[in-house]
């Protein structure tokens, strides 16, 4: 045993080997994301505009974010309703989509690839600007709903509206999800649907008492990545709506974005950035202790 894990210099060769194959993960790990963290927080207790040398400020832009900036409330309002809407909208559009898919469907692996694409090109700014030309007042959207003699919406131009809007290019984003769900219902054993038929149970009710439970690992995994991906959503509200109209889909990305780049208060993003990224992780740990009541575990039980 000792022989085996000595320093050869055959095994430390094939160390080096290993170092050298995962340094570019290891550079760009501390270059891009380490790095930029630590340095962002540092910039968010300072005065910071990219021209000048940061001012320690201590928590300055902290406080002015809570008691001075109107624009913050307005902005973490947006993002919570965005984020209602679009995660639970995305998720149980690509569960039935997955229960289509799985129901014997000839070609189902043509449609699965069909469906996926969406996620793949859904975040892109081309499909964001396609996005607005839909739904813009003289758009393809609009004139559908003429021909139909349903009154015009004003998709993008009303504050009312505009956050749904950009909450549909989300929720059409549902292919990763749907992909999750459909290994999910794959996986349920059909000897279970089987003895529920022969008790005489309703599509429903199998549906609830067989389907859902089976599927809550896969739906907590789902809500977690899509919760996050909502909260940093930046391309469609940006392209589309600008943040506009009156704010209305100006996000806390949009807001970030508009102070470092815009107004150059580095300082004061950074600290936007911090506040945004507790909101996060406080969102998901909330998920994941709600979820011992609800997600089903199958191995647990056999404990």
């Amino acid at each position: 045993m000792k022989n085996s894990l000595a320093c050869t210099p055959k095994r430390k060769f094939r160390d080096n080997i290993g170092l050298l194959f995962i340094s570019p993960w290891i550079i760009g790990f501390l270059a891009f994301q380490l790095y930029p963290l630590v340095a962002s927080l540092f910039y968010s207790f300072t005065d910071y505009s990219l021209l000048s040398k940061p001012v320690f400020t201590g928590l300055k832009n902290y406080i002015d974010i809570f008691t001075v900036d109107p624009d913050f409330y307005n902005s973490i309002k947006a993002t919570f309703i965005y984020t209602l809407i679009a995660v639970p909208g995305k998720l149980i559009f690509a569960l039935i989509i997955a229960m289509i898919l799985n129901s014997k469907l000839r070609f189902a692996g043509a449609y699965t690839t069909m469906y996926y694409l969406p996620s793949i090109l859904g975040g892109s700014v081309a499909i964001s600007i396609l996005w607005r030309f839909l739904f813009k007042s003289d758009g393809i959207i609009n004139m559908a709903f003429g021909k139909l003699s349903i009154p015009a919406v004003d998709w993008l131009g009303s504050p009312d509206v505009a956050l749904f809007t950009i909450s549909l290019l989300t929720i059409w984003q549902f292919g990763s999800s749907m992909v999750i769900f459909l290994t999910g219902l794959k996986n349920i054993p059909y000897e279970l649907y089987e003895a529920a038929k022969i008790d005489g149970a309703s599509s429903v009710k199998k549906f609830l008492h067989i389907t859902v439970p089976m599927l809550t690992p896969m739906i907590l995994f789902n809500l977690v990545m899509q919760t996050i991906n909502a909260f940093q959503e930046f391309t469609g509200a940006f392209v589309i709506t600008n943040g506009g109209p009156m704010k209305a889909t100006n996000l806390m990305s949009l807001m970030i974005y508009d102070n470092a780049f815009s107004f150059f208060k580095m300082g004061y993003a950074s600290a936007l950035s911090w506040i945004l990224f507790i909101v996060i992780i406080a969102m998901t740990l909330i998920i994941f202790r709600t979820s011992n009541n609800w997600v089903h575990y199958e191995d647990k039980e056999d404990f």
